[in-house]
């Protein structure tokens, strides 16, 4: 997984709230057993005027010119402003393999899905949780400035847009996972030597447990 210490993109503004995982990514490119390759597909509904498939390229597509992904500045975001509850819905980790393949390294939002916002860190993406009074501020500052950018130090909890520095909370575990580059089975793997002694530890105190004729 690809670290992320300091980002600066592009923020585009979808605002509006409980913007559901179906929403990011339709249940027909569920099919796919591949891990990457779904950055076409992000909000697929209203990128597109015809249906897609997986197989179907993206550049065959009528787009929605009234969507604000198919739009330059924002069709080269990589920082996302929402509204509350982003994420919610169904587990699938496709939806953030989606935003991930667009290019979309940072959220910000007042609330996130639980399992979206473990997905997100698990796929290298800070979802960052602002109050809303602060979301509503940054709705009207990038909607004021079209391609407005923004810039997020992770080790340091800070937001930089529009002249302003916003502190945001972080907790140790994820803060180290995303300077790392560290996923669950990453982070797992750091620490093998400790479980290949805890095993060879138990091996001689109790050999009957790994005696497999038993």
């Amino acid at each position: 997984m690809q670290p992320l210490r300091t980002h600066q993109g592009i923020v585009v503004p979808i605002d509006r709230a409980n913007v559901d995982t179906d929403m990011l990514l339709p249940k027909e490119y569920l099919k796919s057993l591949e891990a990457e390759g779904f950055g076409d597909f992000l909000f697929d509904d209203e990128r597109y005027l015809d249906p897609g498939r997986i197989d179907l390229p993206a550049a065959s597509r009528r787009r929605n010119a009234a969507f604000i992904l198919n739009h330059p500045p924002y069709d080269r975001a990589s920082v996302l402003l929402a509204q509350a509850n982003f994420g919610c819905g169904s587990s699938r980790e496709h939806a953030v393999w989606a935003l991930r393949d667009f290019g979309i390294r940072v959220l910000l939002a007042p609330s996130y899905g639980d399992i979206f916002r473990d997905n997100c860190f698990n796929n290298g993406l800070l979802p960052v949780v602002l109050p809303q009074a602060e979301i509503d501020r940054l709705f009207a500052t990038v909607q004021a400035d079209a391609g407005i950018e923004a810039r997020v130090d992770v080790e340091a909890g800070t937001l930089q847009i529009g002249g302003r520095t916003l502190g945001f909370e972080l907790d140790e575990g994820h803060r180290h996972d995303l300077l790392h580059g560290l996923d669950e089975i990453a982070r797992t793997w750091t620490c093998r030597q400790a479980i290949t002694d805890y095993e060879q530890h138990w091996r001689q105190q109790a050999p009957w447990l790994f005696d497999r004729r038993r």
